[in-house]
């Protein structure tokens, strides 16, 4: 896989804390992609919504509890960046998204028209539940550019984001409540995808995201290079 992949799109599932963010970023940078992150689509559309936009409203409370937002208004607004990001003459690295059937039956045919069938490839990030409760209970973001802060020993004390400068901040989902209810989500809603996407002949590549963050990224270039 060279580095001209305009016309490139690179899919990634798996649970909260699985590394799909950290994953996308290094893919993105590496590959010159755009990475389209769906909680920072959806995040933009509702931290600022109005107060009397009950629909904002209602789908600002799904997102604090850690529920999916509703998939038709996910669905559009992943659509309507995608375009954007396509009409730029730009590759996308997905990470988180589609998250739902319903999404993934709107989202991929719009991909295969946008970029053609054969240039998307999807990855599946499989960690466990207290695995994913572990990593995301000491989760971290920028407030820049949510650049991920991995809960690795190397970033342990730093408060500024080492790529940005900005500040470095702990996200309001990622308390341990909501961390196990959006683990469930991911179970019940988004891992169906991937017999979905294989029904629809997509060759889907397992990666075992419990490994150092260099180890997945190797395995995943390695896979890239092989198709």
């Amino acid at each position: 896989m060279s580095n001209e992949n305009k016309k490139q799109v690179i899919i990634l599932i798996g649970p909260p804390g699985s590394g799909k963010g950290t994953q996308a970023e290094l893919l993105a940078e590496k590959f010159g992609l755009f990475h389209l992150e769906s909680s920072k689509v959806i995040e933009e559309k509702i931290k600022n919504a109005d107060l009397n936009d009950e629909i904002l409203q209602k789908e600002k409370g799904l997102w604090e509890s850690g529920k999916l937002n509703t998939p038709e208004l996910v669905l559009e607004w992943i659509k309507e960046k995608a375009k954007e990001v396509a009409s730029e003459g730009h590759g996308i690295v997905f990470s988180g998204s589609p998250r739902t059937i319903y999404e993934a039956k709107g989202e991929i045919p719009f991909l295969e028209e946008l970029y053609d069938k054969e240039n998307i490839k999807v990855f599946n990030f499989e960690i466990s539940e207290q695995e994913s409760i572990k990593r995301n209970s000491k989760r971290r973001i920028c407030k820049g550019n949510r650049h991920p802060i991995p809960n690795f020993p190397e970033f342990d004390g730093i408060t500024k984001c080492p790529k940005d400068g900005s500040e470095i901040i702990t996200r309001a989902l990622d308390n341990l409540e909501t961390i196990k209810v959006r683990y469930q989500e991911y179970l019940n809603r988004t891992l169906p995808i991937v017999d979905f996407l294989k029904e629809g002949g997509y060759k889907i590549t397992e990666v075992n995201g419990e490994q150092p963050i260099e180890k997945v990224f190797q395995d995943v270039l390695v896979k890239l290079d092989e198709d």
